[in-house]
């Protein structure tokens, strides 16, 4: 099987081996057996912040595909298994009055993937209402739940990410017993609600805000629209000091005229402020749509995202992320991160 045709990139080579983890036991099992016998292995969710080399996987794959979602003893508790398709579970927290996740409406993947990279967008993020992480320690084989507080949470971070140590099994959310949004503090959101940043709206009514707006970006998953054919944003939005600052807005006034203001958000560490990658990408000189002419290029909808038009390698999209990763720093002086998980590739 090509891994290719699990992820939404659609891009990726073949495994050695493929196991498909229908329940808890059946996952800690394929982990074990696969340690014990030395084989590299590989966790599969929902394969949309994926990019596998186009040699494949030289071990076993081991998809997640547990299901079930339980109230906890708390009122807004509940705990959800890690092969849960994560916008299901928040179109049910929705439906069911509670409140905390639905800015995160419409992002593909797994609710278990989600604690790894912190997800966030609109102005939430999980860590905001998870309160505890279930998982399997490969280290010393045991069971372990994880508190917020010892979950190491930062923008699109967390212990997790960067180790293969853990195996999320399921995830705990403290959610607000109400059917209106937590205030909406983001605000292009706020403005497509037309309501002022801090106010709250129906969840639902929010539900859907998002939605669309992530549809306008294309990102939310359609096989009809080739723009959402991407591991969605490629790069993580940089967060800087004030004298990096500094010289991002000097490098900005230099090439885009004097009057040029680089956007900037508050980060979660005092004195830090995230720059929107997009801006800099743009002003660094790739646009929506730009393309290479190698199958890899921007989305038309969204300059955060690469696309697989549907003849791309790989190596032509990571060639792709390079050249605008080399163009950011040489302009601005800022070096972008990737956001996707890269198996077999570097930037």
């Amino acid at each position: 099987m090509k891994l290719a045709d699990y992820t939404t990139v659609s891009l990726g080579g073949p495994a050695r081996g493929f196991v498909r983890a229908g329940t808890e036991e059946e996952l800690i099992e394929a982990v074990r057996a696969a340690d014990a016998s030395g084989e590299p292995v590989l966790i599969l969710g929902g394969g949309s912040n994926l990019v596998v080399a186009d040699e494949g996987f030289d071990g076993t794959v081991i998809q997640v595909a547990t299901r079930g979602v339980s109230q906890g003893a708390g009122p807004g508790l509940l705990t959800v298994a890690a092969g849960e398709d994560w916008d299901t579970v928040v179109a049910r927290t929705v439906a069911e009055g509670l409140a905390g996740v639905e800015c995160l409406s419409g992002i593909p993947g797994l609710a278990g993937a989600t604690p790894i990279q912190n997800v966030g967008a609109y102005g939430q993020e999980v860590s905001q209402t998870i309160t505890q992480v279930r998982v399997y320690d490969r280290k010393t084989s045991e069971i372990l739940d994880i508190s917020n507080e010892q979950c190491g949470f930062g923008y699109r971070a967390s212990r997790f990410r960067g180790t293969d140590q853990f195996v999320v099994l399921s995830v705990t959310f403290g959610l607000a017993v109400q059917v209106r949004s937590v205030p909406v503090r983001y605000p292009e959101l706020a403005a497509a609600l037309g309501v002022s940043p801090g106010d709250q709206v129906e969840s639902t009514e929010a539900r859907s805000a998002v939605i669309e707006l992530r549809q306008r970006k294309g990102m939310v998953i359609n096989p009809a629209d080739p723009d959402t054919r991407s591991v969605g944003s490629f790069f993580v939005n940089p967060v800087l000091d004030a004298d990096a600052l500094a010289s991002v807005e000097a490098a900005a006034r230099a090439r885009c005229g004097p009057d040029t203001r680089v956007p900037r958000f508050a980060a979660t560490e005092e004195g830090l402020v995230k720059v929107p990658a997009a801006w800099l990408i743009e002003r660094a000189g790739f646009g929506q749509g730009y393309n290479p002419g190698d199958g890899a290029r921007i989305s038309s909808k969204h300059t955060l995202a690469l696309v697989n038009s549907g003849s791309a390698s790989t190596a032509g999209l990571m060639a792709l992320a390079r050249e605008i990763r080399d163009g950011v720093r040489d302009t601005f002086g800022v070096s972008l991160a990737p956001e996707p998980t890269l198996v077999g590739v570097t930037l």
